[in-house]
């Protein structure tokens, strides 16, 4: 049976930071790219160095995707992290929250195509658990971590989680704040299951776009939020969790499933201009399936997805792209000019609803966003990320 879509109880919680590291940089430099329709996606082998069709990846600058011992994008991740580091944070009262898909996996793939005993070293950075332990010894954190994964809502657990500590944290267990954090970086293991599918293939994603072959991309990133109640620009207001249990990868075919996620929010939204940062991998049913509910629950609000650029970010991409909505909509931009979100890059007319936006758009008169994430086996989740003062 379905799970009942889950609307969190929890009072509304401030962002008090929210960052990403991609292809680009950090968000700013990511919301710059974006805004100018670069894409980091470049055609590469798909099992790295042991070649195989060349598909459209997006990897951080210099690192290859078969990965090194220790991880090439470990120390990355550190220097990304430096804000949140020290021994404050994974306490009772600042506990650590840590969302992926991946993990390790990279490492635990090269431990097993090992052609030299030193190839042995890459074997305790593989298990989920030693994944999460070296990044919180890189981090000094304290030992209060939570990990979750499941697919492609993975961030988006987190953040449900965290607004469940604030709200439950009370005179006996007080929790001040939460950090989530999410890093998904590719290697030959994952790019080879996604390509095994067909579709991660040859050609580049076009999110939302009415063609004959859908394709992804696939892309290394991370991001962190620190979740406060008194503090921060943003609010996020609800939050919304619908598994369909349908299929191993597929939905629904009558988009029941995005519909369910989506009907907590459009309630929570009534009244409020909204802008929509779905999921939008570049697949057709999916895509055609999730801006027919958007259209349905959220009328005219402009559609984007921003794996047309970045590629998907895998369990990562609810926190990755929350960082780029949440830079969207500063008042007013660092340059003086109006705030604005990027369109969906990559993509062109005929598109499966008049809502998807192609072109930038200024947010100003926007209230907030909805960010959507979408995973195998039709797990759905949604947020609405209000303005301070909305």
């Amino acid at each position: 049976m379905p799970h009942t879509p889950l609307e969190t109880a929890a009072p509304a919680v401030r962002l008090a930071a929210c960052e990403c590291l991609t292809p680009f940089g950090g968000t700013n430099e990511t919301l710059a790219a974006l805004l100018r329709g670069e894409s980091a996606l470049r055609a590469t082998h798909v099992l790295g160095a042991d070649g195989g069709d060349l598909v459209p990846l997006a990897l951080l600058p210099d690192r290859a995707l078969n990965e090194e011992s220790p991880p090439a994008w470990l120390a990355r991740l550190r220097q990304f992290l430096a804000p949140v580091t020290g021994p404050t944070w994974g306490t009772a009262r600042r506990p650590v929250i840590v969302t992926s898909s991946n993990f390790g996996v990279g490492s635990l793939y090269a431990y097993h195509h090992a052609q030299t005993a030193a190839d042995a070293n890459h074997a305790p950075h593989g298990p989920i658990h030693k994944s999460v332990a070296s990044l919180r010894d890189a981090c000094e954190w304290g030992p209060n971590i939570t990990i979750f994964s499941h697919a492609c809502v993975s961030a988006h657990l987190g953040l449900v989680h965290a607004a469940r500590l604030l709200a439950l944290g009370g005179e006996h267990a007080p929790v001040d704040e939460v950090l989530v954090v999410s890093y998904d970086f590719l290697s030959p293991f994952v790019a080879g299951g996604f390509h095994s599918l067909k579709i991660l293939n040859t050609e580049f994603p076009a999110p939302y776009m009415d063609r004959a072959t859908g394709s992804i991309g696939l892309g290394d990133g991370a991001g962190f939020a620190v979740l406060g109640r008194d503090h921060g620009a943003h609010r996020i207001v609800a939050q919304s969790l619908h598994n369909e249990m349908h299929h191993f990868t597929a939905n629904r075919p009558d988009g029941a499933g995005f519909a369910s996620v989506f009907a907590p929010i459009a309630r929570a939204a009534s009244g409020m201009r909204v802008w929509i940062k779905g999921h939008g991998t570049g697949t057709l049913e999916a895509g055609r399936l999730e801006s027919n509910a958007v259209a349905a629950a959220f009328p005219g609000a402009p559609l984007v997805s921003w794996k047309g650029a970045l590629g998907h970010t895998l369990g990562s991409c609810g926190l990755v792209e929350l960082a780029i909505a949440a830079a969207s909509m500063r008042n007013p931009a660092s340059d003086g000019q109006a705030s604005r979100a990027p369109g969906t890059v990559g993509t062109s007319a005929p598109v499966f609803t008049s809502q998807v936006a192609t072109s930038p758009f200024d947010t100003a008169a926007f209230d907030g966003v909805v960010c959507a994430s979408n995973a195998f086996g039709g797990a759905h989740a949604a947020l609405l990320l209000l303005k301070d003062g909305k």
